[in-house]
């Protein structure tokens, strides 16, 4: 590696480093999802809820089926609690919910909004509480039995949309309430309703539009937990209550592998240098480290031409008792290579067999051969003779 690509690793190794170490050191962002979830630890999360529930109640269940089919497939008494920022009952489910309240139970129900089927059931109504000068997005929310010794109203600056109950029927009471102002030249209060409980059947039904009373914010902050604490009170201790953990905004598992060392900072910023080095290999090492490799033509067989030349030269010497021998030496070479037969002895089982192996006539064989042998007896071979006996070999070769 040259010193120049040896500065640029340097620099680029100190950038990233710097980079990691500004990412390390600064303050994690809070994560203002709301998800709801019982295990979740952040601001919108139900992990002290969950916490705080288990300690104080006889039986907590989680239900992490859809209530259909849990209520369905369960003979069970007691309060079935849902809190999230949605609640998308169907038909058939909602009227199965009903039905097990009707029977003696407690439906809790906290969600933002709720959809048409519930309202539309419950004879209720929602609207959007709309406050054009409260710029801090601050509400304050009060229950209003006395007996819960909750004086002072609770102050919460997170609901990015709150709804309040505009139409209630006569057998509905009032749980809570929130405090509404109008900033301006005079102020003016105005009283909304967030927290309803009606009886159905032989059990009731409590519906909040404030679910971030169970979060982990919530809960923390100065002395709302007497709020949480007191929504729950209307909630028999002594009896079952099944948690819901299948309506929740987030996620209970994470399919993705990469999840544990993505959601830990130290893991997360090690994955990442794995594949900084991984790519800084892939341009460094990728490259040659050794000049290209020049092409070298192979030699050309010049048996051929040399083979022409040589036979020239006896040609224009009129050697042509040399070129008879060479031509009926090599002639007999090939016999030998091709044809697989001894040259040494020629005899009538010789030219038979070569007769049969090369597809020619055995008189052809023997007028080729005889020819030969006249010509091996001479003393002096002619030009003609010459031509003609590498007539006849060809005219052998030819029928091969």
């Amino acid at each position: 590696m040259s010193k120049r690509n040896k500065l640029y690793v340097l620099l680029i190794g100190l950038t990233l480093i710097g980079i990691v170490y500004a990412e390390m050191s600064k303050p994690k962002q809070l994560n203002w999802f709301a998800s709801y979830t019982n295990h979740h630890k952040i601001p919108f999360g139900a992990y002290v809820f969950s916490d705080l529930i288990e300690s104080r109640y006889d039986s907590v269940i989680a239900v992490n089926r859809p209530p259909y089919e849990y209520l369905k497939d369960n003979d069970i008494q007691g309060t079935y609690l849902f809190f999230n920022d949605g609640l998308g009952f169907g038909e058939a489910e909602f009227e199965r919910l009903l039905d097990w309240t009707s029977r003696g139970n407690n439906l809790f129900l906290a969600s933002s909004d709720f959809s048409y089927n519930v309202l539309d059931t419950l004879n209720l109504e929602t609207s959007l509480v709309s406050i054009p000068g409260n710029f801090n997005n601050e509400f304050q929310f009060k229950l209003i039995n006395n007996r819960l010794h909750i004086e002072d109203p609770i102050v919460f600056d997170k609901a990015l949309s709150l709804y309040h109950f505009s139409e209630i029927d006569s057998s509905t009471s009032v749980v809570g309430i929130l405090d509404k102002y109008q900033e301006g030249p005079s102020q003016i209060k105005d009283t909304l309703i967030n927290i309803i409980k009606k009886p159905f059947g032989e059990g009731q039904i409590i519906l909040s539009t404030i679910p971030q009373a169970f979060t982990n914010y919530f809960i923390l902050e100065g002395t709302n937990r007497e709020y949480t604490a007191g929504l729950m009170s209307y909630i028999n201790p002594g009896e079952p209550l099944y948690m819901d953990s299948y309506y929740k905004s987030g996620k209970t598992f994470y399919a993705s592998p990469l999840y544990l060392f993505l959601s830990n900072p130290n893991l997360k910023w090690a994955y990442y240098l794995l594949l900084f080095g991984a790519l800084v290999y892939v341009v460094f090492e990728g490259k040659r480290k050794q000049r290209a490799i020049p092409i070298i033509e192979p030699l050309k067989n010049q048996t051929v031409d040399y083979t022409r030349t040589i036979a020239n030269m006896y040609y224009e010497r009129s050697a042509h008792n040399e070129i008879g021998r060479h031509v009926i030496q090599h002639f007999l070479n090939y016999i030998r290579v091709h044809f697989h037969l001894q040259t040494a002895i020629i005899n009538d089982l010789f030219l038979q067999q070569l007769a049969s192996r090369s597809n020619n006539t055995l008189e052809d064989t023997k007028r080729l051969f005889g020819f030969i042998e006249n010509l091996e007896k001479q003393n002096f071979v002619r030009k003609e003779e010459l031509g003609r006996l590498n007539t006849l070999i060809e005219k052998f070769k030819s029928q091969t």
